[in-house]
Formats: structure tokens, sequence, C-alpha cells
């Protein structure tokens, strides 16, 4: 059984042409970068970023990451002996040069759209993608446990495993937890850190140079690892002073290199830092560690962008930067933006501004997201009372937590498939002592070509048995700020989530003034006797649009925006239980433990028989990447399905 929702596969190709990438295109697997001879691989390098610069100025993608990441790529691929050996990647915004050398480049013109190649590794779509990614700092985690699977199996020949990991990425608290079992175990896994943002000083001198060739060296690690056993053996040296050991070793090459860094510290061999272009000592460094038996850290220094100066210049803005001119680097917008609707979360950004202006207890708070969040509004006002943690979800829901115990009132602004990762910390660190923290949950619902891992469907479900959680969505950008002005009133209690969609409103005329919405209070839109439709959030518009068509066609039909889900507007409830109207539910979410299910429970706990169709993305399933409109078509939650449910509802003979 697959647990993807996908639609018909887009298996269309676009053959290389040879002239313009002589290398690539003779690549069908990581067999043939092990076949080329070494005086090739630059070429084959130089032949990747042209390709991702043609491809993904007219396709978007995650493009500084894979750009940077390209030497590293080629010298792992030809190093080891993938798919046997194990490369496991975080995030995956730096694999797409893995993906041209995995025999999908043919197929790259596919990707992030509907039926085609998944922006992230994904072990449904190749051998070569040993693990889900998508989500920062699971890498370590995932190799440790493959490791010490291979080991458990006495897998022959020895399969190695490699995490490649970012430095945003190291940043994550799950990353520190899987280097700290690594290091206290003798598990044959590499870690590789892919440091493209650190502040570290250039490696300079001979002395640097000299050392770190020779710890990397086999014939030095040869004599260590004989030496080592000799010790044993005279009962000179045991097993407990090993780490004692390491960490000395580990120190005094800082010492003489005069670089400092956070592993020093641990039982675990550290090499590096190299310059992660620099393709053939890479490869030398990775033949010579790749068979060391235990833990180690590669730290490999790289540059953001490499290959393309306006991304070299500005990674930030060159990690996700839409369409753009290949040649010159300019981006291409779509259109004017001067009357466009505002996106929402540029909506929250300067509402939370404004509040802020006449509210000091407020704060803002994202977790590596201020400016996918606009949090980045707040802080270029008022620096002080803005906070991006770096990617720690869980700590940034227990740092509002300390705040708002002391009075202050946290607006937390996190992706909702990112904020899943913070569920304990809610319950035990926020509702719990019912503190007075916002989440502000951007990209809730389908988000569209970033798929399964990025999708917020599941939030409704994993708040809604929450005691004392207040939990809405506002149906439009008017709404929102309603919605955020009342979380700050005086006296407030209890935490309150409030989700939005990615992407652009619907009001340019959205600055309005700002008032108090009455907490559990939902709102008719349209009168109707004989179905009910409720709707909870921004999809409300399409439903709208499914309900004047079915009033068009004489089926009188009813529509409530409930607002919220916790607390539920009782009085509308009551209102459909007494009329006996069927209902259809439409929220941009899982169907089970959102609106429907709410529904559902609230009806029959209160003695009420209607029929209920509940519509959102299928229960049992993921939902797979592609265009908004496309994913609401395939979940069955475009306008045309919620016609066809009202009028099965109102004729459920048909």
């Amino acid at each position: 059984m697959t647990t993807t929702l996908s639609s018909i596969p887009n298996d269309s190709r676009q053959e290389l042409d040879r002239k313009e990438f002589p290398i690539l295109s003779g690549i069908g697997s990581p067999a043939d970068v092990r076949s080329l001879d070494p005086t090739e691989l630059p070429q084959l390098c130089n032949d990747i970023r042209r390709f991702l610069i043609g491809q993904l100025s007219k396709n978007p993608g995650h493009f500084a990451s894979s750009m940077g990441a390209v030497e590293l790529t080629v010298a792992l691929h030809y190093v080891f002996n993938t798919p046997y050996d194990r490369i496991v990647w975080d995030v995956g915004h730096q694999a797409y040069g893995h993906k041209l050398l995995t025999g999908r480049a043919e197929r790259f013109h596919t990707n992030r759209t509907m039926g085609g190649l998944s922006g992230f590794p994904s072990p449904a779509e190749s051998e070569y993608d040993t693990f889900s990614a998508g989500h920062a700092s699971n890498s370590i985690s995932a190799a440790l446990g493959m490791a010490v699977a291979t080991a458990l199996k006495n897998e022959n020949p020895k399969r190695n495993v490699v995490a490649v990991i970012g430095d945003a990425s190291i940043s994550g608290g799950l990353a520190f937890e899987g280097i700290n079992n690594a290091a206290n175990s003798n598990a044959n896994v590499l870690i590789i850190l892919n440091d493209n943002d650190m502040s570290i000083d250039h490696n300079v001198g001979s002395l640097n140079s000299y050392l770190a060739h020779l710890t990397t060296s086999k014939a030095y690690n040869t004599l260590r690892f004989k030496a080592y056993n000799t010790l044993r053996r005279t009962h000179l040296f045991s097993e407990k002073h090993r780490g004692r050991v390491l960490r000395f070793n580990n120190s005094l090459k800082s010492l003489i290199t005069k670089e400092q860094n956070l592993f020093e510290g641990l039982n675990i061999r550290y090499f590096g830092p190299f310059d992660g272009h620099d393709l053939p000592r890479i490869i030398r460094v990775l033949q010579d560690i790749k068979d060391m038996n235990g833990p180690r850290i590669l730290h490999l220094r790289t540059v953001k962008g490499r290959g393309f100066v306006p991304a070299e210049e500005n990674p930030a803005e060159w990690h996700a930067p839409g369409r753009f001119d290949p040649v010159t680097g300019k981006r291409i917008l779509n259109e004017t933006t001067d009357r466009r609707p505002p996106k929402y979360q540029d909506v929250f950004g300067e509402t939370l501004v404004e509040l802020a202006r006449n509210n000091p207890r407020i704060v803002g708070i994202t977790a590596a997201m201020l400016s996918g969040t606009s949090v980045s509004m707040l802080r270029n006002e008022m620096p002080e009372r803005t906070f991006d943690v770096g990617i720690s979800e869980g700590h940034a829901v227990t740092f509002a937590g300390g705040m708002a115990k002391d009075g202050l009132i946290p607006f937390v602004a996190i992706y909702s498939s990112f904020l899943q990762r913070a569920y304990d910390h809610i319950i035990h660190d926020v509702a719990l002592m019912e503190l007075p923290v916002v989440f502000a949950i951007d990209r809730a619902g389908i988000v569209g070509e970033d798929g399964a891992t990025h999708h917020g469907l599941f939030d409704l479900s994993y708040l809604s048995d929450i005691p004392g959680m207040t939990i809405a969505s506002p149906r439009n950008e008017i709404m929102l700020r309603n919605l955020l002005f009342t979380a700050q009133l005086p006296g407030r209690k209890g935490p309150i989530a409030i989700r939005y969609p990615r992407g652009e409103g619907k009001n340019a005329e959205w600055r309005q003034p700002m008032k108090a919405l009455e907490e559990g209070k939902g709102e008719m839109l349209t009168e109707g006797h004989d179905v009910a439709v409720l709707s909870l959030g921004p999809i409300g518009d399409i439903a709208a649009e499914a309900v004047r068509e079915a009033n068009r066609q004489g089926i009188s039909t009813a529509h409530y925006d409930m607002i919220f889900l916790r607390p539920p507007d009782e009085s509308i409830l009551r209102k459909i239980g007494d009329s006996g109207m069927p209902v259809v539910t439409v929220e941009d979410a899982s169907v089970k433990g959102g609106l429907g299910s709410s529904v559902l429970e609230w009806l029959s706990d209160n003695g009420y028989t209607n029929r209920v169709t509940r519509i959102g993305t299928p229960a049992a399933r993921f939902v797979t990447h592609g265009k908004v409109s496309e994913l609401h078509t395939l979940c069955g939650m475009d306008a045309d399905s919620i016609l066809k449910a009202i009028t099965n509802a109102n004729h459920p003979t048909k």
C-alpha cells in the first residue's frame, strides 16, 4: 500500500545536449562517475552548475545550496560505492547535483511539478535517496541508525554510511543529540559538515597544511591504529581512555592550527576544516578516512551559490530565488505588485509591528525563518524585541513560555509542518500553565511544490486535543489582522493558534482598523435550508464559489465561516442540528481530527443525526507536490468537488 497520494507520474524526458554538457550527458548513474578519469571531474562539476543555472532559471527551486555542494556531491559518488554505501542528505536543499548523478538528469525539468521529481530526496523516488529529507537536522541520527544496523547484520562487504549536514542544520537540537550518541558509540559513521556560513578564519601556513595532510593519511592512521592495539594488549591503554585521547588530539590540532570549533570536546575524530571546492583534496581526504573505524567528522567550508556571482554575493535571497535571467541574474517577477494583494506572511509581519508599537509586552520569535515569516519586519524596527533562535522549534516554544510566564506576549511565527517538532513543548511548557503565547502558524494547509514534507496539514489535528488551546483560521487578510489584535488583548488567558496559508490573499485594501473578535464565534455568509456548508480559513472562498453555483442550480445552501475550531461556535452547530440539514465541512487540512471531526463529534455528543460529508486531504495518505490548485483537485477540495458533495448531500440516493 502506498502512503502518498500521487498523480499520474510525469516520465517525460529531455535528453542532454552532448556538446553543451559533454561529461554530464554521459552520466546515467554514479558508476559512470567512478569510471571517469580524475581529470574529467572538474568538467563534470562545471556541467552540473551550468545545467542547474539553466534549469532553475525557468523552473524555480532551491538554488544556492545545491550550487555550493557540487564538488562535495561529485566526490562522494566518486569515492563511495553508492547505492550500497549510504549517503544521507540533511534537508535536501543541497541535493540537486545528487539527483543529476543518480539517473534523473533527463527528468529534472519536471522537478517540483505535478507527477514529476520531488524537490527533496525521497526513497520512493530512487534507491540512491536513502532517507526522507525535508526537515532539518535528522541526517546524523538516521545515518547512525543505519550504521548500527549494518554492524548488527554483519554485512559484508563493509557498508559505509555518510551524513551530509549543512551548518544551519547543525544548530538543531536533534543534530546535537545524534552527534552525542555517535561520539559515545563505535558506529562506523562519517559526518560531513558542509559549512557555508560559519565565521571561521581561513587556514593559512605550511604547518596547518602539513598537519591536515598527516592526520588524514593512510600511513599515519595505520601507525596510529597499530600503536593503539599494542597499548591495549600491554594493558597500558583501555577503551575508557579512548575519549580522553580523542579530546586531547582534537584540542592539540586546534592549538597548532589556531582553529577552534565545537567538536573539540567530543569523543569523536575530527578532520578539517578543508576547502569544500578543492575537488582533488576532498577526494583524497575521503579516500583516506572512509575505511577508518568508528565515528568521525569531516568539516568542509563551501560557498553558497558557488559559480553564479549574484548568488554568491547574496546567498539568502538566492536560497530559492524563483525565475531569473541565467546570464544577468536579474530576478523575473510575474507582474507588477503595486496593486496586488499581499502575502499572508506580510500581513502578519506588518500587523505585528503595528501591534508592538502600541503594546510594549509584545515580542516576536521565529526559528530560522525571519524573512519567510516576515518577523524580519519587526526586527528592522525593534531588533531588541525580535528573536531568531535558529532551527530549534522546541526551544522557540519553551523560550516563549518563559517570556509569557514573566509577563510578555510572545508571537511565535513558525511554519505549520515545522511546528510539529515542538508538540511536547506546546503541551508541557505553554498549555499546561495556560500561558498567553500566540502561535502564528504560517504555511498552513497545502503549500504546493515543496510537497509532503512541507504541507501544513496536521496542525488542526495535533492542536485540537490540547486543553485550553484556542485555534482559529482567518478567511482573509482583514480577519487575520483582527485575530492578531484579539490575541494580545489585556486579560486574555491561554495560548492561541492562528493558522494561515502560504502565498497571497485576495484583498488589496486590507489595511483597515482592527477590531476584537469574540472567541468561538463564527459568521453566516449565506442563508439556506437544504444543505449547510461549514468552512474554516481561506478555503472558504473556494467553498463560496461552490455554494453560489449550488444556489443557482436550485439547492438552497447555507454557508458558515466557523473562524474558530476551538472553541467552536455552538450556536451555529445547534441551529444546523435542529434543522436536520445535511452538512458539508471544508478545511485545508487532514479530514481527521480537524473541522469535520469536530462537527461530527459535537453533533453526536448532542444527540443530532445530521449526515456529514467531510472535505479535506485524505487521512490515510500524504499529499504529493504540485501547484496548489492541482493538489486541491487531486484531493477533491476544488469548487467542482465541493459542488458535487453539496449535490450528493441534497440527494443522497444519486
